[in-house]
């Protein structure tokens, strides 16, 4: 089977390495200020258990976000991250909306809209030309 012309594209390192350094650096963040970043403000907003989703989804930003990172398991690792975005921008962006309207929700969600559009971009698109999915698909 001919793989697709943009398999071997080699911009999606640059995708890759943008979402997957931003979920790494939020992952590690919710073990370093727990009350600020992690179980804290997971409480604040209303996750139920956030002793256990606290860490939870700080592990899962760090494993997956590595996992983009070295474009390894690329599509499959983008899901969790899929779900971590989403929740995060229904639990704090979509209360912005109801409370100040779409301006106030579109900037507080910039960052989080652009993770979305990275991860579907991912999804679709796979790790590309420079990643370890391109190497083991050689094999």
């Amino acid at each position: 089977m001919k793989k697709p012309r943009f398999y071997n594209f080699s911009g999606n390192i640059f995708i890759r390495l943008m979402v997957g350094l931003i979920f790494l650096s939020e992952g590690i963040q919710k073990f370093m200020f727990p009350n600020a970043i992690g179980t804290g403000r997971f409480m604040k907003i209303g996750i139920p258990h956030p002793q256990f989703f606290g860490p939870f989804v700080g592990a899962t930003e760090i494993i997956c976000g590595s996992l983009l990172i070295i474009g390894l398991f690329t599509r499959l690792a983008a899901i969790p991250l899929l779900i971590v975005i989403l929740t995060a921008l229904c639990s704090t962006k979509f209360p912005i909306f109801v409370e100040h309207g779409l301006w106030a929700a579109a900037h507080e969600g910039r960052a989080d809209f652009s993770m979305l559009m990275g991860l579907i971009f991912l999804l679709i698109y796979g790790a590309g030309k420079y990643s370890a999915d391109s190497r083991l698909s050689k094999v």
